[in-house]
């Protein structure tokens, strides 16, 4: 049976009211019965998409909204919704469209600006991206998703300085943002900053995500009456990160106390004292992270302690130790067993645990690093900071390697 005018009238309050209410989905039955009564009803097509956008169903609000935005053609609203709905299906280039047409509708308004940017870099036009931005900041200068927006695309490029200044910008308006900070403080570590850099990047402990953290009080460099278990945060401690960051960052000959969690395979060549994770935290006052370890102790790339001590020492033979995802040269005498690491005279090796246990050990060790190595290594290429016996090269610098290993 067909609605009258006044019961259309009183199903949309009904509906609009479930919606401020939080009942999304009673609100949608209301607006789906109004459209199936009134479907060229622009306002009714318009609210009904805006629900299931509110519903997390994408999908299904793509419909109505194109429907929507034709029959509203003045209203920027209807467009940038469509918009939205249309970049969460990843469809980037009819989203630009609607957004064109909302720039056309609201020519100053500073997040349409933002989200033509958002959809541009989606569609790898990130020169296009920056200037949508640059406008969108041009109108606010504080809208924190273009500032953060900017700041990765300056910062991609190697402009440090402006993505920097984006960033600070950004949390004059939000100072304990933890993402924000962490951001700025990855950016500072990667130019070789940690005296600016290492406090920020502690933030990555407010964020939420899969870490490993144990029913412990984090320390904070205090005297302790008992134990300090030094920990990777990684959840699987199983993983070449968490080994790779205890060889690494397990530098606690001076940190009374100081008790190591990390796999059996790694336990077996350190001389500190270690612990399984699994096994009881019983006389442990404190933990703290191995990535922390920088910022607690004041470490810097200039002033680092010694490589963590090792209970085996190098014994060298003629082979060469490869543990890099590229191919050795032909007929070149390999080791690939992490075991027989201290038996190589050399070795050549990405950012792997076993080509970490042979810088420890005073191997000379060859490290591969990617353009976007991780930021404990600083900025610079060459020998390492962080051991004597390493040197640093980018993946792309593998030219020439077999010449280079044959005069070794």
């Amino acid at each position: 049976m067909a609605l009258s005018e006044q019961q259309i009238q009183t199903l949309g309050r009904e509906a609009l009211q479930r919606a401020a209410a939080g009942d999304f989905a009673g609100a949608e039955a209301g607006f789906a019965r109004i459209v199936d009564e009134r479907p060229n009803g622009g306002q009714a097509l318009h609210l009904l998409g805006q629900i299931r956008l509110k519903l997390g169903r994408f999908a299904d609000a793509r419909e109505p909204l194109e429907r929507a935005a034709k029959f509203l053609p003045r209203e920027a609203t209807a467009q940038t919704n469509l918009a939205g709905c249309l970049m969460q299906l990843g469809q980037y280039e009819p989203a630009l469209g609607a957004l064109a047409r909302a720039a056309r509708l609201k020519p100053n308004d500073p997040a349409i600006a933002h989200n033509t940017g958002r959809a541009l870099e989606a569609l790898g036009r990130a020169e296009e991206a920056e200037r949508a931005y640059d406008l969108a900041l041009s109108l606010d200068n504080r809208l924190l998703p273009s500032l953060s927006a900017r700041a990765a695309l300056l910062a991609a490029r190697g402009e440090w300085a402006g993505a920097l200044a984006d960033l600070d910008t950004a949390l004059v308006s939000r100072p304990s943002d933890p993402q924000l900070r962490l951001r700025r403080g990855e950016l500072l570590l990667r130019q070789g900053d940690w005296w600016r850099g290492l406090a920020d990047h502690e933030a990555r402990l407010e964020l939420p995500g899969e870490r490993y953290t144990p029913a412990l009080p984090s320390w904070q460099g205090e005297p302790l009456d008992g134990r300090l278990l030094i920990y990777p945060e990684q959840a699987d401690i199983e993983s070449e990160e968490a080994r790779r960051d205890v060889l690494m960052l397990a530098r606690i000959d001076s940190v009374a106390g100081g008790v190591v969690q990390c796999t059996a395979d790694i336990a077996h060549h350190l001389a500190a004292p270690t612990i399984s994770r699994g096994e009881s935290l019983e006389g442990f006052a404190a933990a703290a992270p191995l990535r922390s370890l920088p910022h607690l102790l004041g470490w810097s790339l200039d002033s680092l302690p010694p490589p963590v001590t090792l209970k085996a020492q190098a014994t060298p033979s003629q082979r060469i130790g490869w543990f890099s995802r590229r191919e050795p040269p032909a007929d070149l005498d390999v080791e690939r067993d992490a075991a027989h690491v201290a038996s190589c005279r050399l070795v050549v090796g990405d950012d792997t645990w076993p080509a970490h246990l042979a810088a420890s050990l005073g191997i000379k060790t060859l490290i591969f690093l990617p353009r976007t190595a991780d930021w404990l290594w600083g900025p610079s290429l060459g020998i390492s900071s962080w051991y004597a016996s390493a040197e640093l090269l980018h993946d792309e610098d593998s030219e020439g390697l077999a010449a280079r290993l044959a005069g070794c």
